[in-house]
């Protein structure tokens, strides 16, 4: 179990550290040309996460009620997108859930349904979910390079390892200022 927990920590510790928003983008290459496709209509889609394992991609969507107010009990969704066969999705299991992808979530404020995260990957870090005050929907805000940014997609790139210790050469980290629409990126060197 300690293992197990050690491989996750090390493969999305960087990457999980600064998740956000809104994020459509055109294909990211990996350094062998693989291609991987930009997530396309999907309803709430608030950030995803690809790696050089496959082009299957996690997607962390904001959860709505059935009255359409965002859900204070589990305000994020997080699915894959099966890109590598039909496109279907398919939920996380538990131990991705429990030790890699799973994200804690914590109510900041409960008038305004403010909130702030963590992956239950990396504790330290605090994701804050929380209205723009451009267009008063919800993103999660972060630091990259060292301003505080919507991050719109995380890419990581493993080169060998094995199962229990990858080996990540870089996490690409992307955002944006909620002012501007310009893509910014940091690369995290693990």
């Amino acid at each position: 179990m300690i293992l197990l927990k050690t491989y996750f920590k090390h493969t999305f510790l960087f990457g999980l550290l600064f998740l956000a928003s809104m994020g459509i983008h055109s294909q990211t290459k990996a350094k062998d040309g693989k291609e991987f496709p930009a997530p396309k209509d999907i309803k709430n889609l608030l950030f995803y996460v690809q790696r050089t394992n496959n082009i299957n991609t996690l997607i962390y969507q904001l959860n709505y009620t059935d009255k359409n107010e965002l859900n204070e009990k589990e305000p994020i969704n997080i699915y894959w997108k099966n890109y590598n066969t039909d496109g279907t999705t398919e939920s996380l299991n538990a131990i991705q859930k429990k030790y890699a992808y799973g994200i804690e979530t914590h109510i900041l404020d409960s008038a305004k349904k403010s909130f702030y995260f963590n992956f239950v990957s990396y504790k330290k870090k605090q994701i804050f979910l929380l209205k723009s005050p451009i267009d008063n929907k919800y993103e999660a805000f972060a630091t990259i390079n060292n301003k505080l940014m919507s991050v719109t997609r995380i890419y990581i790139h493993i080169e060998g390892g094995a199962f229990w210790t990858p080996k990540i050469k870089y996490i690409d980290v992307f955002g944006k200022l909620p002012t501007k629409n310009e893509e910014v990126v940091e690369r995290v060197i693990p």
